[in-house]
């Protein structure tokens, strides 16, 4: 009891100082060619928006479409206390500015502050030179090479594991979570090709990143969070420990390799391609700061997180996407059938272990397909939120002055659901709209669709994630039929980025290839 009465005195304590704060310190007015911007519904005195951010995310994603559906893209003020002042920008000429002035706009202390625990120094937490150095290992790793190693030999691999690991569990009539079966295969996919080493979906970092993405996402909510940690953290710790000793594992796994390679000088008698390359992004990482052990260790969880976690989770959100629309799944099946006649080239390879031949499905030869993918991209993105400070004092193409420290929001979530962009039919599953007439797919700019950030951030995996959608959707349209195994709306947990709640369990059927 007194334990509970004390975090009581501390919470009113606090409240105190934050009714004191906005009475005598107050949040500066942002202004748009020298007037008050507007301010969003369900704002209140002292707390400003506060609350609103403490609601589960569902429904704060609902709160943003609100407001993008009032307000259009102009720009609007959002005061949470104890946090410097904020914009929310809907309108695609002021992100873009956003995108081309990095400068400017930097990731700034406040998302440092609250997300150096799980990322310290990586590339998604830092910004100068240290993430250009990242940022040029990373190109390195994503090179043409690799990548063509990834589309002709690791992802057939792994998918083939995936699709042979399906067909037993439709055979034995079990449910399974394909959010999991895709996360394996991006595990799997990242830990050979990046770091060489064995990774799997449910090993004890990948549960601990899961939890402290969520425990990290909660701090950005909650202006009260290091009074809740102090007496709830232990767990979030406790993960953080066992992030930290893994990425300490994967780079020393990668210095171990390294002296074991300069002993052994027995050549081998059948390289495969894909050991070659494996362990490339890290040994780019150790080139680049050589024995700073803490550095490399931060860039490869961050790289890690990003090549791994954000495509699995669009090929979930696909798929259950796809069992809400019969329409579509016949005609991504037709696009893979004619594919597959034109190239006289079957899925299944015709040897005795059954293989998949899925690297002659390339996002070129089928747009319908991408085109699906980018519409689940665009209903369900894999970044909902990003965020930006400023580091000097600058004006938005709208006459919007934001001054030095100022943070600039975008829900990546209600732009892409916005009807001015999109039209009146925004909130509908239409992989249509991004096929010209004669069939060929529509690009948009990164400011009209940032799921992919934009200007030098721009993401790095997109090339990636377009290789692995036009593989592993056909093949599991092609090979499966999937029925939900749940029931109501699926959501998103916690997170930074958008796991789905609870995973998508489904039964499988094995359909026999025509």
């Amino acid at each position: 009891m007194a334990l509970l009465e004390g975090y009581g005195l501390v919470c009113l304590g606090l409240l105190g100082l934050l009714f004191c704060y906005q009475f005598t310190l107050r949040t500066p007015t942002i202004q748009r060619n020298g007037v008050p911007l507007r301010k969003p519904p369900n704002t209140l005195p002292i707390v400003g928006n506060g609350i609103l951010f403490l609601r589960p995310r569902q429904k704060l994603f609902s709160w943003f479409v609100k407001c993008e559906r009032r307000f259009g893209n102009e720009t609007f003020q959002i005061s949470v206390p104890t946090l410097p002042p904020g914009v929310v920008i809907n309108d695609p000429k002021n992100l873009d500015y956003v995108f081309k002035n990095e400068g400017i706009f930097s990731k700034g202390d406040f998302f440092k502050k609250l997300s150096w625990d799980l990322f310290g120094n990586g590339i998604i937490n830092v910004d100068g030179e240290l993430w250009k150095a990242q940022r040029k290992a990373g190109l390195a790793f994503l090179n043409t090479s690799n990548l063509r190693v990834l589309t002709d030999i690791a992802l057939p691999r792994y998918l083939g594991r995936a699709v042979e690991y399906l067909q037993v569990q439709a055979r034995a009539r079990k449910v399974v979570d394909l959010q999991s079966v895709f996360h394996e295969i991006t595990s799997q996919l990242m830990g050979k090709m990046a770091y060489d080493m064995e990774m799997h979906a449910d090993d004890d970092f990948t549960v601990a990143f899961d939890y402290a993405s969520g425990a990290t996402t909660e701090r950005f909510q909650n202006p009260l969070w290091f009074i809740k940690e102090h007496f709830t953290g232990s767990k979030f710790r406790e993960a953080l420990h066992i992030i930290r000793t893994f990425g300490y594992k994967i780079v020393d796994s990668a210095a171990n390799s390294n002296t074991k390679k300069q002993g052994d000088h027995a050549p081998e008698l059948t390289p495969d391609r894909l050991d070659e390359v494996s362990g490339s992004l890290i040994q780019s990482l150790l080139e680049v700061f050589g024995d700073n052990r803490e550095i490399v260790s931060d860039s490869a969880l961050n790289y890690l997180s990003a090549g791994r976690d954000t495509v699995a989770q669009a090929l979930t959100w696909c798929v259950y996407l796809l069992m809400q629309h019969d329409f579509v799944i016949d005609d991504i099946r037709n696009e893979v059938r004619a594919l597959l006649d034109n190239t006289q080239e079957p899925l299944l390879s015709s040897d005795s272990k059954g293989s998949i031949n899925s690297s002659i499905l390339t996002p070129s030869s089928l747009p319908y397909t991408m085109a699906t993918f980018y519409e689940t991209l665009r209903l369900y993105p894999p970044i909902p939120f990003e965020i930006k400070q400023c580091e000097k004092p600058t004006t938005l193409p709208d006459g919007t002055f934001l001054p030095e420290k100022s943070i600039v929001f975008w829900c990546t979530w209600a732009m892409n659901r916005s009807k001015i962009s999109w039209g009146d039919d925004a909130d509908s599953f239409r992989p249509e709209r991004w096929l010209t007439e004669d069939g060929k797919l529509i690009t948009k700019s990164a400011a009209e669709f940032p799921v992919f950030n934009g200007g030098p951030r721009l993401c790095l995996g997109k090339r990636m994630a377009e290789l692995l959608a036009a593989q592993v959707i056909p093949t599991m349209v092609l090979m499966f039929d999937f029925t939900p195994a749940y029931g109501g709306e699926r959501v998103s947990k916690s997170s930074l980025t958008l796991p789905m709640k609870g995973g998508l369990p489904c039964l499988v059927k094995s359909k026999v290839l025509d």
